[in-house]
């Protein structure tokens, strides 16, 4: 075959050689796996840890009263939710005896104090008496039997004044009793708080405690100044708490929301009713006090203790990390699996000390099997899914 007519199906051939290189590249190219990914950069990182179980809105001052005397109840001025202070009256059992009984208290102290009075007039009248018939006597106008008989007057006038004396002190403690009796049939708030429950009504009867046997409640009074949290932390982490150790809490009721807290005591043993899970309690408190003010006692909360932290380090997210501290870079268009160097890490973020350079696009979508080391990859648009 001559030259001249080889050279035409030499260009033919390449020509379909490149249309198919062509088609492989476009039209029959694989489809590249999209890939969320997020820059590696530089902010905080704190090494934290958390409960192992479901810790608990609490309050210090929680008080469950109740009046110290019994009746029916003709005052409930307060009701759930309603906002009281120191001294406000919760609540008022019928006092009709016990005002009586103060009222006699009164009468029988001003009769005593009137008897006081007079004795101690008849016994200073009496005492002057003796004084003048002394000196008589010294000039014997008058007979010893007469000196002695005064004398003797004067010191029996005495007795009565110190008589009617304690009889008028008497007289005024039995006021105080009966209007310590009046006092315990209001029942005032012993704190400012918030009222939990009442759980009886006016016109109702309460009854008096009998020795060793409190009675039921009638109002449930808490101090919302005094919320704090206590969670319970695993054992393993137990040497790792310390006092004033700052945290974060979120709680149930306010889903999203995180608040700043401090540890204010850790338990100096730890909980075994479990054997598979102990634990050492610990209590935290809101650095807000109005937050802390407005949770509900007996609400769900969790608690993220932070041991440490550091800032403007190189970060990536938790959730990135590979077995064995590797991460998946996507370079160009293809997935590089990357061997990293860490430090601090939490729940969301990891320090990377070697192995990462800023801005390094870390694929964070790691839950499908074609997303793996080597594979060709697109970044996903914000948004996708």
């Amino acid at each position: 075959m001559t030259a001249r007519r080889l050279w035409p199906r030499l260009a033919l051939l390449a020509g379909l050689a490149a249309l198919v290189v062509l088609l492989r590249l476009t039209v029959f190219a694989p489809d590249l796996v999209p890939v969320r990914v997020v820059a590696a950069e530089k902010g905080r990182v704190e090494e934290t840890v958390t409960n192992s179980r479901a810790g608990t809105v609490k309050a210090r001052r929680r008080a469950k009263l109740a009046p110290e005397t019994g009746g029916r109840v003709l005052e409930l001025p307060r009701r759930r939710g309603a906002r009281v202070r120191k001294g406000d009256l919760l609540l008022r059992v019928d006092d009709a005896l016990q005002r009586a009984q103060l009222r006699l208290a009164g009468d029988e102290r001003k009769a005593a104090l009137a008897q006081r009075d007079q004795a101690c007039l008849a016994a200073e009248r009496a005492g002057r008496d003796r004084e003048r018939t002394v000196k008589l006597a010294k000039d014997g106008l008058v007979s010893t039997e007469i000196a002695d008989r005064v004398d003797s007057e004067a010191s029996a006038a005495d007795a009565a004044c110190r008589a009617a004396q304690a009889g008028a002190e008497r007289a005024v403690s039995a006021v105080v009793l009966a209007q310590a009796t009046l006092d315990k049939t209001v029942l005032l708030a012993p704190f400012d708080g918030i009222v939990a429950d009442t759980f009886i009504e006016e016109g109702e009867w309460t009854s008096p405690s009998p020795p060793a046997l409190p009675i039921p409640p009638v109002l449930d009074l808490i101090d919302t100044r005094s919320i704090y949290v206590t969670a319970p932390m695993d054992e393993v982490d137990s040497a790792r708490i310390l006092k004033g150790q700052p945290a974060r809490l979120t709680v149930d009721s306010r889903p999203g929301q995180h608040f700043s807290a401090r540890v204010v005591e850790v338990a100096p043993y730890v909980t075994d009713r479990l054997e598979q899970n102990r634990t050492v309690e610990i209590e935290l408190e809101l650095d807000d006090a109005a937050v802390a003010a407005s949770l509900l006692p007996g609400t769900s909360a969790d608690a993220e203790v932070i041991l440490s932290a550091k800032d403007g380090v190189l970060r990536v997210p938790t959730s990135a990390l590979l077995e064995g501290g590797k991460v998946l870079v996507l370079e160009r268009d293809r997935l590089v699996e990357k061997p990293l160097q860490l430090g601090l890490r939490n729940w969301d973020f990891t320090e990377v000390t070697g192995g990462l350079e800023v801005g390094a696009r870390v694929v964070v979508s790691l839950d499908r099997p074609e997303v793996k080391a080597g594979a060709k990859a697109r970044a996903q648009e914000a948004g996708a899914r």
